[in-house]
């Protein structure tokens, strides 16, 4: 009875998982809460960078002088001003993965709450590019905390069954950000005051407040507290989030699993000093299928391909974009639009992704972006300069962020929050998204210099960069991304040992962690008993 906790082994591979009750889905829902704010703070920005009182402060150009066709930021600002959060955000999520398994993953992300909001109250009292950029650099860590802990952390205490579901809840909540950044963008972009600016800025304290403060009521995730071998800390959150009694047969067995494949992984990979636990990431052979190098460079590369799918493009620059076509006369209402579909469309992942799968959905979501990618692009060389070519080419835009929403959106973040071992979870997801704001602030940097009409001015020739990266994804899809569906997470590790990517799907579970550990004991114990005979 390890902490005072009584823990009962069991082979049945579908009692490995209390049942669970809606109070218990309410709290794991509510950690999703926190897409809204990495949302928000997202999609503001290219809204602000479009504002006629902004690019005076910042440039001292005059509107009612400057040409329209003049009357912009220099790409080089565009780009620090966008790019600086993601490099924040990148060191922000590999601090991380230390916090969470010291003091936990639910106070990192309220920790991560208060440097967002140190970060916002310095943009707000911007009135240049420099302390601008600084309160985005200060925020971007902030954010990269939230970021990579909330799907750890709503990885690890949400139910199987809706697992998928409710970190897709994230990504919802995400669009969700993006559209109350373009509704309040679009409310202040003919002010004439620093209001127009600074109000949208602000308004990212309210969701910091609400996640901070609501995560203060939360429990712990129990995957920590078997971490830090507190066993009667995980018993006491995991009926919590179960709405179990302590002493429940269901509460003894998941625990008793949860515990097992703990220690089948530290027989594997034995933790060492603070610089071994960062190694460990990345041991083991690329032929070895469940390797944890192998599962930190899906968990990087899935990141990264998410990024390549060019959806940041939109939502970063998409109102400077649709102002370069010349066609479009209201291009804040446009990128307000782009938004909507993207919020109205994630909730289709809900059902999807535990419906179909994740596998699936990624596959051919890769596949049906790059043919929206290259028609875009068609259109756009062929017939730019018609008003209705460009009101078709929004068209497929819109049906492109459909399917990002519904497939890469949420899918992404859904699998890098169950492909890791206990041992190394908190710091496999950490560099996973990491690595998906090294490639957001990559993607930053470079896009103004791309399509902007003082540098490389692509305009819609950039969709077919976007396509031929899409095409990428759609491979990489197909041979590297495994089906988790209806698994738990230790039932996941099991998995990608047994199979590869592309026979995940027919693999079911056919024994439990604690069952055979249990077993290796008492070979270990009747081993000892024949020696010493």
């Amino acid at each position: 009875m390890p902490g005072g906790v009584v823990l009962t082994a069991t082979s049945d591979v579908n009692r490995v998982e209390a049942p669970v009750t809606l109070k218990a889905y309410l709290m794991c829902a509510f950690a999703a809460f926190g897409g809204i704010f990495f949302g928000y703070d997202s999609g503001y920005i290219s809204g602000v960078m479009g504002m006629n009182y902004f690019i005076t402060l910042l440039t001292g150009l005059d509107p009612e002088t400057t040409p329209s066709s003049q009357f912009a930021l220099p790409s080089w600002k565009k780009s620090a001003i966008t790019s600086i959060l993601s490099a924040g955000t990148f060191f922000g999520a590999l601090m991380a993965g230390d916090f969470a398994d010291y003091i936990g993953r639910r106070i990192t992300i309220i920790l991560g709450c208060i440097v967002f909001i140190v970060g916002v109250i310095l943009q707000t009292a911007s009135a240049s590019f420099g302390l601008l950029v600084a309160g985005r650099l200060v925020a971007g860590f902030g954010v990269g905390f939230v970021s990579a802990i909330i799907i750890l952390y709503m990885s690890e205490i949400a139910p199987r069954k809706v697992r998928g579901a409710l970190v897709s809840g994230y990504q919802f909540c995400i669009t969700i950000g993006l559209l109350l950044a373009s509704c309040v963008d679009y409310g202040t972009q003919n002010r004439t005051d620093s209001g127009s600016y600074r109000i949208p800025i602000a308004l990212q304290m309210a969701w910091a407040l609400i996640l901070g403060t609501g995560l203060l009521f939360l429990p712990e995730s129990p995957r920590y507290y078997v971490k830090k071998d507190r066993l009667d800390k995980a018993a006491e959150v995991l009926s919590r989030l179960r709405g179990q009694p302590r002493d429940s047969e269901y509460i003894q067995q998941e625990l008793a699993e949860i515990v097992a494949n703990n220690e089948y992984e530290l027989q594997l990979v034995p933790q060492g000093n603070y610089f071994d636990s960062w190694f460990n990431c990345f041991k083991g052979g690329l032929r070895n299928r469940s390797s944890n190098l192998r599962r930190t460079i899906l968990g990087t590369s899935l990141q990264m391909m998410q990024q390549w799918t060019g959806i940041n493009f939109i939502f970063y620059f998409g109102t400077t974009f649709f102002q370069e076509l010349g066609t479009i006369s209201n291009p804040f209402l446009m990128s307000l639009v782009t938004t909507l579909v993207n919020v109205c469309s994630t909730p289709v992942s809900f059902w999807a992704i535990e419906k179909v799968g994740r596998r699936p959905l990624m596959v051919w979501g890769a596949f049906a972006m790059l043919v929206c990618e290259f028609i875009v692009a068609i259109i756009g060389v062929t017939d730019g300069k018609n008003p209705s070519a460009v009101k078709a080419m929004i068209s497929i835009i819109c049906i492109y962020i459909f399917f990002f929403a519904a497939t890469w959106g949420p899918g992404a973040w859904v699998v890098i929050g169950e492909i890791f071992p206990l041992p190394i979870r908190s710091r496999g997801v950490a560099l996973s998204t990491a690595s998906n704001w090294l490639w957001n602030c990559i993607i930053a940097v470079i896009t103004p210099y791309m399509v902007g009409s003082d540098k490389g001015n692509l305009g819609a020739k950039v969709f077919f960069i976007w396509g031929a990266l899409c095409t990428c994804c759609f491979v990489y899809a197909y041979f590297l991304i495994p089906e988790t569906k209806g698994l738990t997470l230790e039932q996941v590790d099991r998995m990608l040992e047994e199979c590869t990517p592309r026979a995940s799907s027919k693999w079911v579970p056919h024994s439990t962690f604690a069952a055979d550990m249990g077993l290796m004991e008492e070979k270990s114990a009747e081993q000892t008993i024949e020696h010493k005979v």
